[in-house]
């Protein structure tokens, strides 16, 4: 009783600081304030004090003089931010119990009202996401640098089964997360020439463009300490060109701000034009040169000089997109500091470390040399240099191993043409870092093995692994209420901080109540998806069916078109009176796809094509329905994770890095049908081979196809079900109106040498679907086979992640908290 009136105390507080926060802060009256002002009150609540534990965090890494490490990332997918940060500040059940149920609008419909931040797009964004969170909440001195983009990459609708892409503004309300720091921003020049002088050289630019700071507060949980994302805005030098306004040209006027600022308006323009492409390159520059010109400053701050630099910082690279930031440090050391070379890139290489996220060889990022020329002219020369002492080395430790200085030199020289020659960034990353790591151990195995052999021949010591980790506190507590409640009854609520305390779980997966509640949970999860499917798409889901679920970014190697056969054939399967055995599924599926990828955007359009054939024969009623969720988020994520059966992780063996969304999937109580591919396998190996569903050929297998001449029109004729399904896609039956429609899909996997390997995988595939039909038809074991899918997802938390990257990496170590 007397707990239960203390809680009334607290929430009434709490109610009341947020009425003075309406009326002070938004200039609304608390009795009329509608939702979004709740909100909006809501984050400044929670601000004030994220505001107290930053400036703490600051003084007290000051005052220490401490390593720091600096995180630099293209993406930054965080969401919504409300909601953890009421977890991580202690306010969540003070705001539940002061809205539930108060006539008024309740706590997740005043958090549903904020957009998700437009800082990302997909899994390296949304890892950088997580990392941020476990650098806090493990204590660790720690930045994010990246762009604050106007819009996100694009908001998707579909429209005739087509994807249509609209401007993200999720700025257009503004935001109550960041702090604009007026008092910081720097120049980033453009253009000119370079013009050596001994040991450095003068840049002149032709423009310049300022990069302003915003800041974003990433709060840990079970401390006070908080990770800072500082996010760099474009701004014109001036505004406006006020003769030309004043003339009457205003045109002209807009223009002049308009190219300077476009640089952070949009994550990721098209770059399939030239003028896209030079202006990706600015956007990279732009972030990179502005946070090392930020680092140095706080650096310069504590220290007064330089030359301990490596000693106190820490940077790590996500992907290749920050590459450009080894060049503009020595750059930096050299011109601006009048550091010596040796001694600058012996710092820098102690400095940065890279981690690649990619086997493809054409997804490696390159730039033309005579567009770096054009934009970054001195920058050009630096990597000349360092190509050529590179390239110096290697020759002297394999004297005439020409082969190996074309595979590992920076510089691909093409054709031999002067327009041909390239600046590979994966390259100048690893040469100037001292670690370089994969995301898995088979990506880490293969990385080493295929695409960056050369380099492991001469520097095998610093190529290591570390498999990709999610947030707990994000993807299970804040995304799944109805699990993380049943869990913290049964092992305790410490699983937030310490995910290896899942492992209790083991011996209740034979607990008839714990699984009887486990259901439970998951089937409250799957009536919330399903209301929202039918607002969204009118698509009406049964909850006891198997909800099979594809949810990723649309690419031909994630292979959401076996995914698609297997459909046709389930179709095909009820119509022919095939499918008594088979359990009623809704296949969900969801992603974005690159504006100019047409490819692509065709299976966008073929899957709701054949959904609206499926879902509107009424043979079929409620045994198969087909649903693409439109504008996948990570808000929309949080939704459709914890309401999953069945993950679906079908990319061929030796594509995918890692993948994260399978490690969400398996901690929300998914059963993962997967290939051996990324972090599947690792997976596999915690949850037992009988507790996974693998299929298709390994990536040693892959290899083996393709250099044998794999013939998928011999697959094509000889399987009927196959034969069936990809005839029904060819002849037009899910596009009668246009039934040349899905031609050239059918001709890159039957005729044009099926890249990817789906003909080969298809019967297998479908084999191992009709198993997932046989278990889920047995509900007992599927529910005890999911709740040893969660209790074995401990070392998939990136808190593990974080920890061996500053005690391997960062030299971090003795910052950690201990746990």
């Amino acid at each position: 009783m007397a707990e239960s009136r203390k809680n009334e105390i607290a929430a009434a507080a709490f109610r009341a600081e947020v009425d003075e926060t309406l009326l002070h802060s938004v200039a609304a009256e608390p009795s009329t304030a509608n939702t979004k002002e709740i909100y909006k009150a809501l984050a400044y609540v929670a601000r004030k004090q994220l505001a107290i534990r930053w400036v703490n965090t600051q003084i007290e890494d000051r005052k220490k003089r401490a390593r720091r490490i600096y995180y630099m990332s293209m993406e930054f997918l965080i969401g919504r931010t409300l909601d953890n940060a009421l977890s991580a500040l202690g306010l969540r059940d003070d705001a539940a119990a002061a809205f539930d149920g108060a006539g008024g609008p309740s706590l997740t419909e005043i958090i549903e009202c904020e957009p998700d931040a437009g800082l990302g797009n997909g899994g390296l964004g949304r890892l950088a996401a997580c990392f941020l969170d476990s650098m806090a909440t493990l204590e660790l001195p720690s930045w994010g640098y990246g762009m604050r983009y106007e819009y996100g990459m694009f908001a998707q609708s579909i429209i005739n089964g087509g994807q249509v892409e609209h401007p993200d503004s999720w700025l257009i309300d503004g935001t109550a997360w960041e702090f604009p720091r007026p008092g910081t921003a720097f120049p980033v020049r453009f253009g000119g020439t370079a013009e050596h002088h001994g040991e450095w050289a003068e840049w002149s630019a032709t423009e310049a463009v300022e990069a302003r700071a915003f800041d974003y507060v990433i709060p840990g949980h079970g401390t006070d300490r908080v990770s800072t994302l500082r996010l760099w805005r474009a701004g014109a030098p001036a505004q406006i060109d006020l003769n030309a306004f004043n003339s009457g040209d205003y045109a002209r006027a807009a223009e002049f701000k308009n190219r300077f600022e476009n640089i952070s308006w949009v994550l990721y323009p098209n770059d399939s034009t030239p003028a896209g492409r030079e202006l990706r390159l600015r956007q990279e520059y732009f972030f990179v040169s502005a946070s090392m010109q930020d680092i140095i400053l706080h650096h310069l701050e504590e220290h007064k000089h330089i030359n301990n630099l490596a000693d106190q910082i820490a940077i790590h690279l996500n992907d290749t997109h920050p590459a450009i930031a080894v060049a503009e440090l020595m750059r930096l050391f050299c011109d601006e500091y009048g550091m010596l070379w040796t001694t600058a890139w012996s710092q820098c290489q102690r400095i940065f470390s890279y981690t690649n996220h990619t086997l493809m060889p054409e997804a490696l990022e390159t730039w033309p040399v005579s567009l770096i020329q054009y934009l970054l002219p001195r920058h050009m020369l630096i990597i000349y240099r360092i190509n050529q002492e590179f390239l110096a080395e290697v020759d002297r430790l394999f004297p005439g191993d020409f082969d190996l200085m074309r595979s590992v030199s920076l510089i691909d020289e093409g054709d031999g043409s002067e327009g041909s020659k390239r600046v590979r960034m994966a390259h100048l990353c690893i040469v100037g870092s001292h670690r370089i790591n994969g995301v898995s151990q088979l990506h880490s195995d293969l990385m080493v093995r295929t695409i960056f052999a050369g380099f492991a021949r001469l520097y095998p010591e610093r190529f290591h692994n570390k498999t990709n980790g999610v947030t707990q506190r994000r993807w299970l507590a804040q995304a799944n209420p109805s699990l993380s409640a049943l869990l913290d009854r049964s092992i305790g609520k410490d699983w937030r901080l310490n995910l290896n305390r899942l492992r209790e779980l083991r011996p209740l997966a034979s607990d008839a109540r714990f699984r009887v509640d486990f259901a439970a949970a998951k089937r409250k999860n799957k009536i919330r998806l399903a209301d929202y499917v039918r607002r969204e798409t009118g698509v009406a889901l049964n909850p006891d069916s198997l909800f099979d679920v594809q949810v990723k970014r649309i690419h031909e190697y994630k292979r959401q078109l076996l995914n698609v056969l297997h459909v046709i054939t389930r179709y095909d399967a009820i119509l022919h009176g095939q499918a008594d055995d088979a359990a009623p599924r809704c296949v969900i599926f969801a992603g974005k796809a690159a504006s100019s990828y047409h490819m692509a955007k065709q299976i966008i359009r073929l899957i709701n094509d054949i959904a609206s054939v499926i879902n509107n024969d009424p043979r079929v009623q409620d045994r198969l329905k087909v649903v693409f969720v439109p504008n996948y988020n990570v808000s929309i994520a949080e939704l459709i994770m914890p309401a999953a059966d069945l993950s679906e992780q079908i990319s061929t063996a030796g594509t995918e890095a890692s993948g994260t969304g399978n490690m969400k999937f398996a901690l929300n109580g998914a059963l993962t049908i997967g290939t051996e591919d990324g972090a599947n396998i690792e997976i596999r190996d915690n949850v037992g081979t009988d507790n996974i569903f693998i299929f298709g050929n390994n990536a040693q297998q892959v290899e083996i196809l393709r250099r044998s001449g794999y013939d998928p029109r011999s697959i094509y004729q000889n399987n009927p079900q196959l034969n069936e399904a990809l005839n029904k896609i060819d002849g037009g039956f899910f596009s009668p109106q246009e039934r040349r429609r899905y031609h050239d899909l059918f001709n890159s996997l039957v005729n044009y040498g099926d890249h990817y390997l789906l003909l080969a995988d298809y019967g297998d595939y479908v084999e191992t679907q009709n198993r997932v039909d046989a278990l889920y038809r047995t509900p007992v074991e599927w529910q005890r086979k999911t709740i040893l899918n969660v209790a074995e997802m401990g070392p998939f938390s990136s808190d593990r992640t974080i920890r061996e990257y500053a005690i391997d990496t960062w030299h971090l170590g003795a910052s950690l908290k201990k746990v």
